[in-house]
């Protein structure tokens, strides 16, 4: 394996951060004939109600209220309602420009995303193509390619596992015999000094926190659109200067991925310093080898 740390990781939650709002809400929700509010607070009575898991609880609650409204609940049809996701501005032109930018540094970046949506629906985006590999919350399915079972549940804690994986070079969610097994740092194909992780609040606290205190880093990102707050709730302006505040993020930008905007400026600025840690290292490998 190379010592050559030059692939840069970008993870990014989905919801909020690549685009507004969930992504049930675009079609899954409204072909139940439900409010998404509606969906969310009987999803969230049923995980208190059961003491359960909220992440078990939405997915629970889908293949119930599909099956009553005898809604198709295959992975094509999961993967279809991804279709129908809208971004954020510059979402879908930006991985290529990043990915240019990189190279032209001597870079390779991989785009990851963990999140506690769907992978399916991810799959059907028109960006999932861009993605080494998506860590999110699925279904398994039957012979006939049926829903029957929750195989993923991606919560807000356990966000912080996938990111060991990308560190390792572990490219599945089932493998923990790897994942806790001790490597070597320099075996390590993704050190953390060369993952920046983006997310939109609360919920990418853990990932946020262990980013920041492994040497990596962190950005808090907000939807422009969004200018008031819910009354006894602050704007996610207001909430990603609090992530700053309380150190779990490094910065923070409106969820604008277009060329020279905030995002895609810090952005940039990080790859620059990833790029000069990468070649003062080199340099230094080369005055320990006497060159």
């Amino acid at each position: 394996m190379s010592t050559e740390k030059n692939i840069v990781a970008i993870a990014y939650d989905f919801d909020g951060t690549l685009a507004p709002g969930n992504m049930q809400e675009h079609d899954f929700i409204p072909d139940l004939n439900m409010g998404k509010a509606a969906f969310w607070q009987e999803a969230n009575d049923e995980a208190q109600k059961h003491d359960m898991d909220e992440v078990l609880a939405y997915m629970y609650l889908m293949l119930k209220k599909a099956k009553e409204k005898n809604i198709p609940i295959k992975e094509e049809n999961f993967i279809e309602y991804g279709h129908a996701i809208t971004f954020f501005q510059g979402v879908e032109t930006y991985f290529e420009r990043i990915n240019r930018y990189a190279e032209e540094k001597n870079l390779k970046v991989e785009h990851y995303i963990i999140s506690s949506g769907l992978r399916e629906f991810v799959s059907g985006t028109s960006i999932a193509k861009y993605f080494t590999n998506i860590f999110a919350s699925g279904f398994m399915y039957d012979e006939n390619g049926v829903a029957q079972w929750p195989a993923l549940a991606v919560n807000y804690t356990n966000k912080t596992q996938f990111l060991f994986r990308i560190n390792k070079g572990i490219h599945n969610s089932y493998d923990n015999t790897l994942i806790n097994k001790i490597m070597p740092e320099e075996e390590k194909v993704v050190p953390f000094s060369n993952i920046i992780y983006i997310g939109d609040g609360e919920t990418d606290v853990p990932a946020m926190k262990m980013v920041k205190l492994q040497g990596g880093t962190t950005i808090a990102v907000y939807n422009p659109d969004i200018l008031k707050a819910r009354p006894g709730r602050m704007t996610p302006r207001e909430q990603c200067l609090d992530l700053i505040a309380h150190r779990r993020a490094d910065y923070i930008a409106p969820a604008n991925y277009t060329e020279g905007s905030e995002l895609d400026t810090v952005i940039k600025k990080v790859i620059d310093k990833i790029a000069s840690e990468h070649e003062l290292a080199k340099i230094k490998q080369q005055i320990l080898n006497g060159k």
